[in-house]
């Protein structure tokens, strides 16, 4: 099993505080004979129209040498998980999640706004200390 991400209880914990069941953790992929997993599987009931929202969610930390070398190698596992979703025909919606000095210092910037303004990517920013999600983007 692959090492945990720092964030791993944080994101957690805090989508626990947002209502959500976490349901897997981590949450399997197999693609023949390749077996990988994103870091959560979480649902939620939606009273208003009495259904469940599914997410996966893949924590990120950033602490690389590289902004630039983690947010490509976020990217690559989103767009591997979110293809293997969709090939294993697992409707849930794919996120990574961040921590308010990680969206601050990657995402505001032009590198990671053409990721969040042409719908690349979807993300749940975390205040790592009070251990609660702070946004959803996109909302």
């Amino acid at each position: 099993m692959p090492a945990r991400d720092i964030y791993h209880n944080t994101v957690k914990s805090a989508l626990q505080k947002d209502g959500w069941t976490i349901t897997h953790d981590p949450f399997p992929l197999q693609i023949g004979k390749k077996r990988l997993s994103v870091d959560l599987g979480a649902e939620r009931l939606i009273s208003a129209e009495n259904a469940t929202q599914k997410i996966v969610v893949e924590v990120k930390s950033f602490v690389g040498h590289s902004d630039v070398k983690d947010l490509e190698q976020a990217l690559g596992q989103y767009i591997l998980y979110r293809q293997i979703l969709n090939e294993m025909g697992i409707e849930r919606n794919l996120y990574i999640a961040v921590s308010r000095p990680t969206f601050n210092s990657v995402f505001t910037i032009e590198l990671g706004q053409i990721l969040l303004k042409n719908q690349i990517i979807r993300l749940i920013v975390f205040d790592d200390e009070n251990e609660v999600i702070v946004e959803w983007i996109p909302d």
